[in-house]
């Protein structure tokens, strides 16, 4: 019998992404007319970076929005209805992220988990596949967002329990669980997600996807 860890090398990556797909998403871009459009194209590049990688065999979305849903299906994502009810804020985007694992799980029992913010514009190829290539060597793993106090991507190779803590100070949380810090400098893609008009310009200079920099054009003329 293979050991956990020759299993867990060998096999694939499943990304589980929550997608809020509602009008109150990203709230903190501000009075932008296009605030909700935004959400869209963002998550939807950051799926079709991830569908890209080599090392990724399959994407769970979990959102509430059926008309986003169509569209990352066409992707190739796989999507998991939200039904997440009596919850609010951190508490309903972890509730929703557990939904996630345990379809992800189900689906694929022998693959190495990720959960990945579904908010990272200029996700780039490359620095998808230097994360997994570092998470193989760790039990549990994490990215933490460019400020260093939250969490962009959480890792557990395959048989590893996964337990989300996104939210206030999650970097914090999800060290004391055991997740070790992956080194990636600050400007990596994978830490750069969107929560701000200026988190918004730092991924435009990094160079955003098509859809994001295609309705961000459209807007500016």
């Amino acid at each position: 019998m293979k050991s956990l860890a020759a299993n867990s090398l060998a096999a694939g990556w499943v990304v589980v992404v929550p997608v809020k797909g509602s009008s109150g998403a990203k709230s903190r871009l501000g009075n932008m007319p296009e605030r909700a459009a935004l959400a869209d194209t963002i998550a939807l590049d950051t799926v079709t970076a991830l569908l890209a990688a080599s090392a990724v065999d399959r994407v769970f979305v979990v959102t509430g929005s059926g008309r986003l849903g169509i569209r990352l299906a066409a992707l190739g994502a796989v999507i998991v209805p939200e039904t997440v009810a009596n919850t609010t804020g951190h508490d309903r985007l972890n509730a929703a992220i557990e939904q996630g694992i345990a379809a992800a799980r189900l689906v694929c029992p022998d693959a190495n988990l990720a959960v990945m913010t579904g908010d990272l514009p200029a996700l780039r190829l490359a620095d998808v596949d230097t994360v997994f290539g570092l998470a193989a060597a760790h039990l549990r793993s994490m990215v933490p967002d460019a400020e260093g106090i939250g969490t962009t991507t959480l890792l557990a190779r395959a048989g590893v329990m996964l337990v989300p803590r996104f939210g206030l100070d999650s970097r914090a949380a999800h060290e004391k669980a055991g997740h070790v810090v992956l080194d990636l400098p600050s400007r990596s893609s994978i830490r750069r997600d969107v929560d701000t008009a200026a988190d918004l310009d730092v991924a435009r200079a990094l160079g955003l996807g098509p859809n994001t920099s295609v309705l961000l054009d459209s807007v500016q003329h």
